[in-house]
């Protein structure tokens, strides 16, 4: 059977987690979990190998790891994945998202307090059976209660990623249908919230065709259950548990549905009391004039065809959907027409990048090339320091080593006409302290650093803020990496005054990045008031791994919109000489 990279590098990971709470040995577990890695960052499909019998040309994948792909690819099953299957309880297998709890800790709990569920967990917590288990503690217990709480808080939830995977392949599968007027994915995902509910999709057609609309949706690959089917709205289940909504209006209702079904609520509350105040009213059925006793005419709409035009009857200019939040967008558009934010075209270059020198998939030169294929003019490489060693990070003879390849790779570029450079950067360590992961004759040999926390982010608010401040006040500290080194849906934020550090940014003009990879999104959105406010400058890093990771750089704009960065305010707008100034400038 026809298999993709996304599920086979599922089923490999699987086996990695599975591994780790067996008890399996280590090292073959990292196998399993690195070949997950090395396919998802693959760009041809695993099927061309499969096909080919060449998996083991695949750097990472061995004769035995080779062999299981081609028994799912041929069967659907693995024999060391269904043994373990059978001898972890399924509910276990979510503990590991548990910030804290490790592999042996939840063997631990589960051989000694017999449970394997997730509400058991939360219970044996608040009770003091985990307390009271060798190695844990109080604390330790603590900890994981808090962690299960905030999983439970987003159960339902997935990540900008995951939600555009689903709507995207339903949106192209349903556009060229017949009867299709219009068609808009709305709700939360046009917004570019981080974290999606409900995948929603609108179209706008004739009656007529609604029926056979509808078959063609719930009938769709990807759904595995079909949740309801009304009139106008039908809902399914996808094959990764998550929910996604179609709703059919008729065309001349499309714009006003559009806007209604996009959000959010506190954005539409103040366009319905807009239109009151206008003599109008404002629904998702359309915009109509109100009589001199307050009543309206469903039958008569105002003339309108798109979303700009019921702005313009609401004396305002189009809201991008990104800012209705009702976070100043209503006060701003009054007046202005557009706020410039940025877009996928504006960016140039890659700022934040792995190698093989470090924890990267490929070579500096490779991941060059597919910055070159990409269309961008620079590579800021940004291997980890030396206190990562978890990642690989680099000493000091290896950043001379990296640095003279660089040098070599660059002279290339230009005797070949190449019009791309490549910059020597790093992602140094913030350490508990605040100071940066090497001495001051090796960093100023870096054209840029970016200080990020790896570790200790549980530290009180107090010495988080002491940490970045030091770091920031670092001449050589340039881009501050994922601030609050948060993972959605995964590990909460660290605890900062949030305010505080974009106003210490921006007085020392150091940029805090937007990270793009869709499990941080981090800047938060929510702080480009304070961040517009003061000019803080950002990048939009990919934080790319891999080839692929390179491509999360449109999440990141996403992001940045919703935080109302213009183009200006984004390093990676600049060109190669105008961000080499910006660099030395403020050293």
């Amino acid at each position: 059977m026809s298999v993709t990279n996304d599920e086979i590098a599922e089923r490999l990971r699987e086996i990695y987690q599975l591994m780790q709470l067996a008890g399996e040995n280590r090292f073959r577990a990292i196998a399993f979990d690195r070949a997950a890695q090395t396919i998802e960052s693959l760009n041809e499909d695993i099927d061309d190998y499969i096909e080919n019998d060449s998996l083991t040309d695949i750097k990472g994948i061995g004769n035995s790891i080779a062999e299981d792909i081609k028994s799912y690819a041929q069967t659907g099953t693995i024999e060391v994945l269904d043994s373990l299957r059978d001898r972890i309880p399924e509910g276990i297998i979510k503990w590991l998202d548990i910030s804290g709890l490790g592999p042996k800790s939840i063997a631990k709990i589960h051989d000694q307090l017999g449970i394997s569920e997730l509400d058991e967990l939360k219970e044996a917590c608040q009770d003091g059976r985990v307390a009271s288990l060798d190695g844990l503690g109080e604390k330790s217990a603590q900890k994981i209660l808090k962690s299960i709480e905030w999983m439970e808080q987003f159960d339902e939830r997935c990540r900008l990623d995951e939600a555009t995977e689903i709507a995207e392949p339903m949106y192209d599968f349903l556009k060229d249908r017949e009867g299709v007027e219009s068609i808009e994915i709305a709700g939360s995902l046009r917004r570019s919230k981080e974290t999606i509910g409900d995948v929603d999709i609108l179209i706008g057609a004739d009656e007529k065709h609604i029926t056979n609309l509808f078959d063609a949706f719930v009938n769709h690959d990807l759904v595995v259950e079909v949740l309801g089917r009304g009139e106008t709205k039908s809902s399914i289940r996808t094959e990764n548990g998550r929910q996604a909504d179609l709703r059919i209006v008729k065309s001349k209702q499309f714009p006003a549905a559009l806007m209604y079904f996009t959000g959010s609520k506190e954005h539409n509350v103040v366009l319905r009391q807009r239109a009151r105040e206008r003599g109008l009213s404002l629904n998702e059925y359309g915009l109509f004039k109100l009589d001199d006793d307050g009543n309206t005419d469903f039958d008569q709409p105002i003339g309108y065809s798109s979303e700009t035009d019921i702005y313009e009857h609401l004396d305002l200019h189009f809201v991008p959907p990104e800012l209705r939040e009702d976070r100043g967008e209503i006060e701003f558009y009054e007046s202005h027409k557009s706020m410039d934010l940025v877009t996928n075209d504006d960016i140039r270059g890659v700022l934040h990048a792995h190698s093989t020198y470090s924890d990267g998939k490929f070579s500096i030169r490779e991941m060059a090339e597919a910055c070159i294929d990409r269309g961008y003019e620079y590579l800021g490489l940004t291997d980890h320091s030396q206190t990562a060693a978890y990642a690989g990070g680099l000493s000091v003879d290896e950043i001379k080593k990296q640095w003279k390849e660089i040098d070599e790779l660059n002279k290339e570029l230009a005797d070949n006409g190449i019009d791309f450079k490549i910059f020597k950067g790093i992602e140094s360590d913030i350490l508990n302290d605040g100071s940066l992961d090497y001495e001051d004759d090796i960093l100023e040999g870096f054209d840029f650093v970016i200080a990020s926390v790896h570790n200790g982010l549980g530290m009180s608010r107090e010495k988080m803020m002491t940490r970045f401040r030091n770091a920031i006040e670092n001449p050589y500290t340039d881009i501050v990496g994922h601030p609050t080194g948060r993972l959605l849906l995964q590990r909460d934020s660290s605890d900062l005054d949030m305010n505080k550090l974009v106003e210490l940014a921006a007085e020392y003009d150091t940029a805090i990045e937007i990270n793009a990879n869709p499990r941080r999104l981090d800047l938060d959105w929510r702080h480009g008031n304070k961040a517009k406010e003061i000019g803080l400058m950002s990048a939009i890093n990919p934080d790319a791994h891999s080839k692929k990771g390179i491509d999360y750089i449109p999440y990141g704009v996403r992001i940045a919109r919703k935080a109302k960065f213009e183009k200006e305010r984004i390093l990676n707008t600049k060109s190669a000489d105008e961000l080499m100034e910006w660099f030395q400038s403020h050293r």
